[in-house]
């Protein structure tokens, strides 16, 4: 099934569809996409069953919302391809970490900060580095278990579907407060775009190797034009275990969002500047159009705005070294 939430053009709220050939067919108003995730499959299947009988409406006749409102957002780094391109980047550094290779890494973003296909995405007012990060995520779902510490061999169930992901990227601003260790933060923390609907597992299952990975062709298009491709298949885990190892003495839960990280040659502009060694090709512009496209999901497509200027914040407070000792 492809799932949508959208913007019900008489009541004016959100509202989830089942997408298919004839169109969107609206759940009853009672369901939300965390609810029916949450529910399990069995919730699932008869509300579709529900929804089929409704009138289907025109895609092109409402407005698409982030599919969901997401319990929480990881967002990993699991293609060695981009770690290397973007270490040279960021901070000049080059080849991949040794830690990468010991566990799928990840941070948490902004749950709070997620837009929608068609929307603008605005960027700080004092970032020039602006980027793009094309990814897939999948969508944990419910009814399976507590998620805590899942063995990766049962992490299969865990996944409800998989959604088209852009974390996008304020990169002079990520490699100045990166330089303190600790982030990324507000490079990255303004927007993340879902979308343009989740697809539920078993859809994509053609799709997959026998070595357990997604085969899927990934690209992206700024103004019409192709930057960067690569399948998913290239990643260094597969879902199930990011899912694994996202549990692993915590705990995931049903509407958690976890990315891929981003794709590999061109998945964004950062890896290709440091494998260049220029910015070619140059960071983003007001008005580009980002275009993401995934295989057997859809297309997730977005226009770069920039933020009025934020508030400058007080300087920070020194204290002597003397004043420290004491």
């Amino acid at each position: 099934m492809k799932l949508a939430t959208f913007r019900d053009p008489d009541l004016g709220v959100p509202r989830v569809g089942l997408v298919t050939e004839d169109g969107l067919h609206p759940f009853a108003v009672r369901h939300s996409m965390r609810t029916l995730i949450a529910g399990g499959r069995d919730v699932l299947d008869r509300a579709a069953d529900h929804a089929r009988a409704a009138d289907a409406i025109d895609l092109a006749e409402v407005e698409l919302l982030a599919p969901l409102e997401p319990a929480s957002v990881r967002d990993f780094v699991a293609f060695e391809e981009h770690v290397e391109g973007v270490r040279r980047s960021v901070d000049g550094a080059s080849g991949v970490p040794d830690a990468w290779y010991d566990a799928p890494t990840f941070y948490f973003t902004n749950p709070h900060a997620i837009q929608g296909p068609g929307e603008e995405v605005a960027f700080p007012a004092a970032c020039q580095a602006r980027d793009y990060e094309l990814e897939v995520a999948v969508v944990v779902g419910g009814r399976v278990g507590d998620g805590r510490s899942v063995p990766p061999e049962e992490a299969g169930a865990y996944v409800f579907g998989y959604t088209i992901m852009n974390d996008w990227s304020a990169r002079d601003l990520q490699g100045r407060e990166m330089q303190v260790g600790l982030g990324p933060a507000k490079g990255k923390d303004f927007a993340t775009t879902l979308g343009p609907w989740i697809v539920t597992a078993d859809e994509l299952e053609p799709y997959r190797a026998d070595d357990g990975f997604l085969d899927l062709l990934c690209t992206v298009s700024v103004n019409g034009v192709e930057v960067g491709r690569d399948r998913l298949s290239n990643v260094g885990w597969t879902f199930e275990t990011m899912i694994a190892y996202a549990s692993r003495d915590s705990r995931v839960v049903a509407g958690d969002v976890l990315g891929s990280g981003t794709v590999g040659n061109g998945g964004c502009l950062a890896e290709l500047w440091g494998r260049r060694g220029s910015q070619d090709p140059k960071p983003l512009q007001p008005d580009d159009v980002v275009t993401l496209e995934v295989e057997g999901i859809g297309t997730l497509t977005n226009t770069v705005a920039v933020a009025p200027a934020a508030p400058e914040l007080p300087p920070v407070r020194c204290r002597a070294a003397a004043d420290r000792r004491r």
